[in-house]
This record gives C-alpha cells, sequence and structure tokens, in this order.
C-alpha cells in the first residue's frame, strides 16, 4: 500500500515537471536564448538531440529524488507507528570509575538523520566476555565499530582503560578486531597475514616472529604457516583472523559475529576455542552475535538490544530466567518463551480459549496483578504427557519435531502455538490427543501496555 502511495506521488510529480518544463519552452523569447540557439545550430546542428537528452537526464534524476524522499517519509512515519521496548532501568546510571571500558551515553545519528543507537551505556571490566546480542539492525555492529573508532561517536563519551578514546584513531586505541569475512590478505601467507599488523607498527623483527610462533601455537597453525587463505577450510582461516588479533597483545578484543560464515558442527567447536582463548589470555573481549545460543555460552554479561536500545544486561542465567521484557523473553531462548494475553481475577487466570489457571498463593502476594497482563512460560515448564491429572488441560498435537533427545511439541492453547519440550520416551504423531501441564512455579508475568517485566 506504502509503494503505491508512493508511485502515485512519483506520477504526480512527473505530471508537474513536464509542465514547469513546457513553460520553460513557451518562454523561451529572449534575445540572449535565440542567439544561444542559433550559435548551437551553428556549431553542430545537433541541438534537438541535445535538448531531447538533458530533459530525460532531468526527468531520470527528478524521479529518482521524488521516489527517495517518498520512501524516507514512509520509513520515518512506519518508525513513529512502531512500538520500540524502552526501559527505563539506565535512566540514574551510575558508572564505575574502575571500569576498564566505559560507554557514557553513546548516541549514533548518521548524516541523514537516522539514528542507529540510543543513550548506550556500559561499563566492562578487565577479563570481563561482553556479548551484544539482538536481531539484524539494532545496532549491536554499529556500537562495536564506535569502540573500534570505525565510526564516528555522535554523542557521550567513550573510555578505553580511563582514557578519553572519543577521537583517538583507531591504531592509537590499543585494540584488536575480528571481522565477520576474516579480512585475509589472499596473496599473503598464513604467518605473513599474522605479521602484517606488526610490520605496519615497526615491532623488531625478532618479536614479530616470536608473538607469530606463539600465536600458531596458541592456535594450532603451525604447520599452515606457509600456506595461503585459499588453501584453507573456513575454520582455519577463522583461526588465522584470531590469529591476528592475538598477537597484537591488545588491550581489548572486539569481534564482529567471527563465526556466522561458519558451519553448524564448525560453529560449536570454534565457540569452544574461543572461549578458552579467552581465559588464557586473560583477555578483555566484547563480541556482537545475533546467535543467542552464542551468548548464552560464552558471556560473562549479555547486552540485549534491540532498535538501537539497550534492553537487558545480565549474566545468561539472569537475562534467561528473569527477563526484562516480552522482547528478552522471546529473543532469549531456543524455542522462544510462550506469551500467552490472559485476564485475571480473584486468583484466577483465564485464558483466550476460556481455561483457566488458580495461581499459587505466593504470586497473589509477591505481584499486584491488573486485570489483563502478559503470561511467560518457557517450553520446558510445560509437561506433556497422555495422562491427565487435575492442573493438566487436553490439546491436539500440531506438530512434533524430533531432535533426537527430545521432542518439541506444538498444540494449540490460549490462542496461540504454544510449545513444549518433552522428552522422548514414547513416539508422538501430528494429531494424537495428550494433556499439558504448566510448572506454576515457572510462570512469568508482563504488562500488556508497556511490555515490561511485572
Amino acid at each position: 500500500m506504502e509503494e503505491n502511495k508512493i508511485e502515485n506521488s512519483v506520477l504526480e510529480e512527473n505530471s508537474n515537471v513536464e509542465a514547469t518544463e513546457t513553460h520553460v519552452e513557451n518562454s523561451t523569447n529572449s534575445t540572449d536564448e535565440v542567439k544561444e540557439e542559433q550559435a548551437q545550430e551553428v556549431e553542430s546542428g545537433e541541438t534537438p538531440k541535445k535538448e531531447c537528452a538533458l530533459k530525460k537526464i532531468f526527468k531520470r534524476q527528478r524521479k529518482k529524488e521524488i521516489i527517495e524522499n517518498a520512501k524516507k517519509e514512509a520509513q520515518e512515519k512506519a518508525a513513529k507507528e512502531e512500538i520500540v521496548i524502552k526501559n527505563d532501568f539506565q535512566k540514574d546510571i551510575v558508572f564505575d570509575e574502575n571500569a576498564y571500558v566505559s560507554l557514557r551515553h553513546i548516541d549514533k545519528i548518521y548524516d541523514n538523520k537516522v539514528q542507529a543507537v540510543f543513550d548506550f551505556n556500559l561499563d566492562i571490566q578487565k577479563h570481563e566476555f561482553i556479548v551484544l546480542v539482538g536481531p539484524s539492525g539494532c545496532g549491536k555492529s554499529t556500537t562495536l565499530r564506535m569502540i573500534a573508532g570505525l565510526e564516528e561517536i555522535s554523542n557521550g563519551e567513550l573510555y578505553i582503560d580511563h582514557v578519553l578514546s572519543n577521537d583517538l584513531a583507531p591504531k592509537n586505541r590499543n585494540i584488536a578486531m575480528v571481522f565477520q569475512n576474516y579480512a585475509l590478505y589472499p596473496h599473503m601467507t598464513v604467518y605473513d597475514n599474522l605479521a602484517f599488523g606488526l610490520k605496519m607498527t615497526h615491532v623488531d623483527k625478532d618479536e614479530i616472529n616470536k608473538r607469530v610462533i606463539n600465536a600458531a601455537k596458541i592456535l594450532e597453525l603451525e604447520e599452515l604457516l606457509d600456506r595461503k587463505p585459499r588453501a584453507l577450510s573456513g575454520g582455519q582461516r577463522q583461526r588465522v583472523a584470531l590469529g591476528r588479533a592475538i598477537v597484537r597483545n591488545a588491550k581489548v578484543f572486539l569481534m564482529d559475529e567471527p563465526l556466522s560464515n561458519l558451519d553448524a558442527k564448525l560453529r560449536v567447536q570454534m565457540r569452544a576455542e574461543i572461549i578458552k582463548l579467552h581465559d588464557e589470555l586473560k583477555a578483555t573481549t566484547i563480541y556482537v552475535t545475533h546467535d543467542q545460543t552464542e551468548a548464552m555460552t560464552m558471556a560473562s554479561r549479555i547486552v540485549v538490544m534491540n532498535k538501537g536500545y539497550i534492553q537487558q544486561i545480565g549474566t545468561p542465567i539472569e537475562v534467561y530466567n528473569s527477563p526484562s521484557n516480552t522482547f528478552v523473553a522471546s529473543f532469549i531462548g531456543a524455542p522462544a518463551m510462550n506469551l500467552l494475553e490472559v485476564t485475571y481475577k480473584d486468583g484466577v487466570i483465564t485464558f483466550k480459549d476460556g481455561n483457566t489457571m488458580t495461581l499459587p498463593d505466593h504470586y497473589i502476594k509477591e505481584h499486584d496483578l491488573p486485570e489483563e497482563f502478559i503470561l511467560g512460560i518457557r517450553p520446558e515448564n510445560i509437561k506433556t504427557t497422555f495422562e491427565p491429572n487435575e492442573d493438566s488441560y487436553p490439546v491436539e498435537i500440531q506438530v512434533a519435531e524430533l531432535l533426537g533427545r527430545e521432542y518439541y511439541v506444538h498444540t494449540l492453547f490460549g490462542g496461540i502455538d504454544l510449545v513444549s519440550n518433552t522428552e522422548v520416551n514414547q513416539k508422538l504423531n501430528i494429531h494424537d490427543k495428550c494433556f499439558v501441564t504448566f510448572n506454576k512455579e515457572k510462570l512469568h508475568f508482563f504488562s500488556k501496555e508497556t511490555q515490561l517485566r511485572i
């Protein structure tokens, strides 16, 4: 629908452009313009062709401008209408003066007025492994690039090892970055790729050799030092990229989705290698990924982002067990948390399909629940059986995904596709009748209006 509006505005604007051109053509009767036309005709005799070409170029340029402006307006309108969860947990933040890396009220606004990062605040301690996680376009890579000095900071302050680093050149920040696409020099050997950064900073040859050999031992690249990148596998190339960061002896390691190009099995292997490497080097690492599994398995703390805003900061267990809002609840965890809209009265929850659940007394005392809210429960806290009990609900299996040691069972309940984890102790089939039971001690409550945790 938005595209039709844009096309209509383009057609309307084009008609205006053509009318303007006609008016201009009819008014070219001045002496200077007549002389100019005569001179052009004498010169080449190609006046009509030139005028026609200029008109076409003008129309194309004008049409392109109109479309771009219309698209921009449509995007801005959509952005305003879109609900973004903005937590106020950082409103009165107090920064740690002893933090090794400190980002204070960081904003990133591009020249086209698009803001990618909003009021980003984070203190990172020495030797921490921080993971920035979120969907594509959430601002995590932009934040990493601002730390690296590859993007200018629009507002706020960045401190690295207690030094204000906003205006420091990347080479002067003593950071090492591992890119998503490896960024290896194809004409250089593994040894030369590892040594290149050190050569550029005029490190002594003996010291370069020492660091390269040491990195090669850590990453098991000793037998590959004479090969070029094209002769390496994806995992080996990634280890070379890590090696280039290691030899720098940098204060901070920055990694921008380094495993996204690898297959599933190799990703698991490389995850373990990066964790061990971080521990051996006693490094301070900031790691960007869209994969919540990487975030959960690697991080000492996770920073969950969405649409440029920090949603939650905490250890993997904290973020998993106590998500701050519905976005974090649905993004962290696989399968995602089930979120059901419910009504509440006198200790009893009513689901959209009419089923009811009586809450334990301690929930009623601890939470001031509104008449309507969102109930959350993770798949592993729902039991699927073929035998009913007093708290179970009858359902029909829509999909049963076998993953070897467990099933992901999809059923219709409470107006949603309810997902549960079930051990493989019997075969489950589509359309089987069964029962689901909720673990009432593992419930989560979220506001329907703000989406924040109650």
